[in-house]
């Protein structure tokens, strides 16, 4: 039989901005984890479980935590700080002004752990940060949206 030996992930890219907001995230929910530990013991000792809705709740919201908790750990384990390059082709963690010929936009590219389009942070693995990426200022690149092709120029790379 062959033995399984895991394979380590892929380095997660991430901006310092995430990496710093994952680890007070982390520290926080290692806190608050803690308060719900003592409500549960309350709750414990209240009696019988089974009709037991404070016991109910702090079980789930400890789930919740810990679900949260393990997300921030892989991210803080396997993420790696990526700089931008500060050169005038776009590439992870640039700021990217985009004009489709009626408007104007604006995005930061990251990864796809932090991507946020309302908020302005576009995923370099979505299909307009993939077109984007290594392109240069005026170029034009195309995508195919549903409601048919849409073509932006690059108007400024930060």
């Amino acid at each position: 039989m062959a033995k399984f030996i895991p394979q380590k992930p892929k380095p997660i890219q991430l901006t310092q901005e995430k990496y710093d907001q994952s680890k007070k995230e982390h520290l926080e929910l290692t806190k608050e984890r803690k308060e719900i530990l003592v409500r549960l013991q309350t709750a414990r000792e209240m009696g019988d479980l089974s009709e037991n809705g404070a016991y109910t709740a702090a079980k789930f919201e400890l789930r919740s935590t810990d679900r949260q908790l393990r997300h921030l750990d892989r991210l803080i384990r396997w993420g790696k700080v990526v700089k931008s390059q500060k050169n005038d082709t776009a590439s992870f963690d640039s700021h990217v002004t985009l004009d489709n010929g009626q408007k104007q936009f604006k995005y930061h590219l990251v990864s796809g752990f932090e991507s946020d389009p309302s908020k302005g942070k576009l995923s370099v693995y979505s299909p307009l940060g993939k077109a984007i990426i290594g392109k240069s200022i005026n170029a034009q690149v195309q995508i195919n949206t549903p409601n048919g092709n849409t073509t932006y120029k690059i108007l400024k790379i930060e």
